[in-house]
């Protein structure tokens, strides 16, 4: 078996193993009340945090389907990448802004485990995009584009983003980050981010400039070893590529004990697990948990990565 059949039979387990545990954990609670209603969101929510309905409480396929019909009530043209294969289908859509030949892609995956309602995991990151789609306008640096891509399967071992960095080509390409629970918290964590790179360089340097301040404000985490998400495919293909979260920092000490010990985060998925994992893939995960200021400072660290990233 090649290494790349091996690395995504390795996915496919444990992507089946994560939704199987979910399944699980969420049997043990209540069932979430009814999505709101589609055709309302898309008309009426005017905010961050009314934009993370437009997904959440939702299934799989109408969370995708969610996404296409956003941006098609807006005029916005898009790309559809569907995929399929032995791990599952599903369609990645992207939209680029700018007309630069370095491009930054930013990336929310908008499915979720079974189960879960996926306020913070992913309907946030979704929602943040979808706002930064409408403030970039024209401001995107010259020489640079960046693609949005929202991808599906991330909760079955990135399945979206390995097909696109399969099927796409991949040139221009000069970093990439994925957000992940982007909805509560008051600090921002880059993580695997573990070698230094001019990326990482510009990414931290956008971070500095929003008055942020490393190791206080916002953190830069080596490789974290069981959670990860779509950004993986990409650094896979060897380009700089990151995740992107924002926690609460009075938990800081307990989320590094969680995400830096696989042994450790095991465990603590049978118990108590620090904010925001304690509704991370379960029926909690809903919209009620959601912080709007933690939307706002993501999208504007976002904003500034783009400023900088030309």
């Amino acid at each position: 078996m090649n290494e790349k059949r091996r690395r995504d039979l390795l996915y496919f387990v444990r992507g089946r193993i994560n939704r199987g545990v979910a399944r699980v954990m969420n049997a043990r609670h209540p069932v979430p009340g009814p999505a709101a209603p589609l055709e309302a969101v898309l008309r009426e929510a005017d905010s961050l945090l009314a934009r993370c309905a437009l997904l959440e409480g939702r299934t799989n396929p109408e969370r995708e389907t969610a996404v296409a019909r956003w941006l098609e009530a807006r005029g916005v043209p898009y790309a559809t990448h569907a995929f399929t294969s032995f791990e599952g289908t599903g369609r990645n859509f992207s939209v680029d802004v700018g007309a630069g030949d370095r491009v930054l892609v930013l990336i929310a995956h908008h499915d979720a485990v079974p189960g879960s309602p996926g306020a913070n995991d992913n309907a946030a990151a979704v929602a943040i995009l979808l706002t930064l789609l409408e403030r970039l306008g024209d401001r995107v640096p010259r020489g640079l584009r960046v693609r949005l891509l929202f991808t599906a399967g991330e909760e079955v071992g990135y399945l979206g983003a390995r097909a696109y960095v399969k099927d796409v080509p991949l040139a221009g390409i000069a970093g990439v980050i994925s957000l992940e629970l982007c909805g509560i918290g008051d600090t921002l964590a880059l993580w695997d981010a573990s070698a230094p790179t001019p990326f990482l360089d510009r990414v931290t340097g956008a971070l500095d400039g929003l008055g942020l301040r490393r190791d206080a404000t916002y953190h830069v985490v080596g490789r974290v070893p069981v959670f990860g998400s779509d950004h993986r495919a990409f650094a896979a293909a060897g380009l700089p590529a990151y995740g992107l979260s924002i926690v609460p920092a009075r938990h800081a000490d307990a989320l590094r004990r969680l995400v830096l010990s696989p042994v450790r985060s095991t465990l603590m998925t049978l118990v108590r697990r620090p904010p925001p994992f304690d509704t991370y893939h379960t029926r909690g995960d809903a919209g009620s948990t959601l912080e709007a200021r933690a939307l706002e400072a993501v999208l504007g660290a976002l904003e500034a990565i783009v400023a900088a990233a030309a």
